[in-house]
């Protein structure tokens, strides 16, 4: 219980900040954009490259994030077929399956389940973004291309194919990864004043993010948007966690593993989610609530899986 509370209480106290610096107008609508650039090309980019730059492959076990994808890719479709075909289906599809890993889920896990626990959670993390946003992409890309074909705005089908995955590659926050992955095992080491210059950015990439939502929180209706919010929050904090432990345990997952992969399908969602959002310009009211919601709910749904973990699987 401790440990969920010390991750998530500045998490939620630093959307507040952003609230209010939103609600006294020191920073302005026209800002939003610009500020949103910022996070998505250079700080969530430096974040990652750094992060899996020093991931050594030897060390990461894959069993337990095949089961974790397994799950995702089950919520992810069934939202998809719930909803339909088009953009903000496939973002707020993206909003029930992606996690707080990085901000959340390292001080959570390094505070309850030590170095070990650790392993298993870098090893999501080194595939998390690179193989969940990749799928995203391509997901929106074709259901823009869909929508643009219901306007009569036809395109053909293998240059929308190549364009999705071009823009899945190339993606501020899919490249990093296999970047940094390839110079870990490179055997090649970052210049001090470089890799300094890439913590920084990293660290600045959770509080501006974080702040970021709130700042479109005071601009937002939340009250119009709090019963849409709560179906991908619910999904989110609650079925996927069930789910990954249903899939984990029937692929003979056991121990911390299982603990460490369904703890962290019960985070609340991550801000690459908003980023997205603002990105392809839809759902973003929504996911802006749903994002704060999904936060607060995790105060007392992720303690919650922790304790009910303990219990099963010691």
């Amino acid at each position: 219980m401790t440990a969920s509370l010390s991750a998530l209480l500045p998490v939620v106290l630093l959307i507040a900040a952003g609230y209010l610096a939103g609600r006294l107008g020191w920073v302005t609508g026209r800002s939003v954009r610009d500020l949103s650039n910022l996070v998505f090309l250079l700080l969530a980019p430096a974040l990652l490259f750094r992060a899996m730059s020093d991931v050594h492959l030897s060390q990461l076990r894959f069993t337990p994030v095949a089961a974790y994808f397994v799950a995702a890719g089950l919520v992810y479709g069934a939202a998809l077929l719930a909803r339909g075909f088009h953009r903000e289906s496939a973002v707020l599809a993206l909003s029930g399956i992606f996690s707080n890993t990085t901000m959340i889920g390292i001080p959570l896990i390094g505070l309850a389940y030590g170095p070990e626990g650790m392993v298993t959670l870098l090893t999501l993390i080194s595939l998390h973004s690179l193989t969940l946003l990749s799928s995203a992409t391509v997901v929106l890309e074709l259901a823009a291309a869909r929508e643009a074909g219901a306007t009569g705005q036809r395109r053909p089908l293998l240059p929308t194919l190549a364009r999705a995955v071009r823009n899945a590659v190339l993606n501020p926050v899919v490249l990093p990864v296999p970047a940094g992955l390839l110079f870990s095992a490179s055997g090649l080491v970052l210049p001090a004043p470089v890799d300094r210059s890439l913590a920084w950015l990293g660290q600045a990439f959770g509080p501006l993010a974080l702040l970021l939502v709130g700042i479109t929180l005071s601009q937002t209706p939340v009250g119009r948007h709090l019963r849409g919010a709560l179906l991908p929050a619910l999904a989110k904090n609650l079925l996927m966690p069930a789910l990954v432990l249903a899939v984990a345990w029937a692929m003979g997952v056991r121990g911390l593993p299982l603990t460490v992969m369904v703890v962290t399908a019960a985070l609340p969602m991550g801000a690459n989610v908003f980023i997205f959002a603002q990105r392809y310009e839809v759902a973003q009211d929504r996911v802006t609530a749903s994002v704060v919601l999904s936060t607060v709910l995790a105060l007392l749904t992720v303690s919650g899986v922790m304790a009910a973990l303990a219990v099963l699987v010691g």
